[in-house]
């Protein structure tokens, strides 16, 4: 039987455009009334190193030195039922001893009929989902989660940028990081190109941006970079082979120098990429020795395709300026502060 891909059916709107369905598990962790507290050991990471949102996590986890007080655990493929996990010890998660994660939201919620998503925070104790929300997990991990972090951890989420860093990323996730799931996802092709001219748009702002910049903040890692990094690492080799002919030539992440040059900055930084992660981008070959093309294992042997991310960046003398004209630039900040405020 096939995998049943909701995204491409449920997941539509009237046009024939890729709509993601929302997070349904959201509790926040914290100190405050119904949030989760933060205890080492309470709660494992489902994770798939395939997808991006799962990705960003597991490098906030590293940066921040938080790999002893939340475990991971890894989903191999999606199968008929959602995510498996395959690749682990008897096919089953380690800890929870289920096969596929859907199992853990069902029983979570009974009856759950929405699509089991990663990464996936669940409870050690209970064996319940607590938490599917990609958008504010990491931000949890950096700020909730600090009194586990090791010393010197980066602050990724400095709380002067907080709104600015917000803007961005809602930016970053419409336009960048989900926008290749808009072309490969929409049911119409001209869904798909109004993603495709969105997405290359985007990322030849963000070439201006970091011309001037280390980071897309200036001086400072931060959490955008994260969010980032994720999508330009697996691009050329994961989402580009899938794009639809019939949209014409696609850029590749190498044609814009300073994002390439970005890009490659944040994969020598320790903790943004482990080999695992790698073969799941296709830069390394996995266990057959195939490289991984278009979220599947390719025919095509490339040449090294390792050897040009490896390459000397020359940002290290870069600083910049946090101000930009992007999203939180000429006082957008307090607009959209404005805007929501009680």
């Amino acid at each position: 039987m096939a995998t049943v891909f909701p995204e491409k059916t449920v997941e539509q709107s009237p046009d024939g455009a890729f709509v993601r369905q929302s997070n349904r598990f959201r509790t926040r962790f914290g100190s405050g009334p119904g949030q989760l507290p933060v205890a080492a050991g309470r709660y494992r990471l489902l994770v798939s190193v395939g997808c991006g949102w799962s990705r960003r996590q597991l490098i906030v986890r590293r940066l921040l030195g938080l790999e002893n007080a939340i475990s991971v655990g890894y989903a191999s493929h999606r199968g008929d039922d959602g995510w498996e996990f395959g690749d682990q010890p008897g096919g089953v998660d380690a800890v929870f001893q289920v096969p596929r994660l859907n199992e853990l939201y069902r029983r979570t919620e009974p009856g759950y009929q929405g699509r089991g998503t990663v990464p996936t925070v669940a409870d050690v104790h209970t064996g319940r989902v607590v938490s599917n929300d990609y958008h504010t997990l990491s931000i949890d991990f950096e700020t909730a989660w600090k009194p586990l972090h090791r010393p010197g951890a980066p602050d990724l989420y400095p709380e002067a940028l907080r709104p600015a860093i917000d803007l961005l990323n809602q930016q970053l996730f419409d336009d960048v990081n989900n926008g290749p799931y808009k072309v490969l996802f929409a049911q119409s092709l001209q869904a798909a190109a109004a993603a495709k001219r969105v997405f290359e748009a985007r990322l030849a702002d963000l070439d201006f941006r970091l011309a001037s910049r280390r980071y897309l903040f200036g001086e400072r890692l931060t959490d955008a970079d994260v969010r980032l990094f994720v999508t330009l690492a697996s691009f050329d080799t994961n989402y580009r082979p899938r794009f639809p002919r019939e949209l014409g030539p696609v850029v590749r992440i190498s044609d814009f120098p300073h994002l390439w040059a970005y890009a490659r900055d944040l994969f020598a930084t320790p903790g943004f990429i482990d080999e695992r992660e790698q073969v799941s981008v296709g830069l390394r070959p996995g266990p057959d020795g195939r490289y991984r093309r278009g979220f599947a294992e390719g025919e095509e042997q490339p040449a090294d395709p390792l050897s040009p991310w490896l390459a000397p960046h020359g940002r290290e003398a870069l600083g910049g300026s946090p101000i930009s004209s992007g999203p939180g630039g000429a006082g957008t900040v307090e607009l959209w502060r404005w805007g929501t405020a009680a």
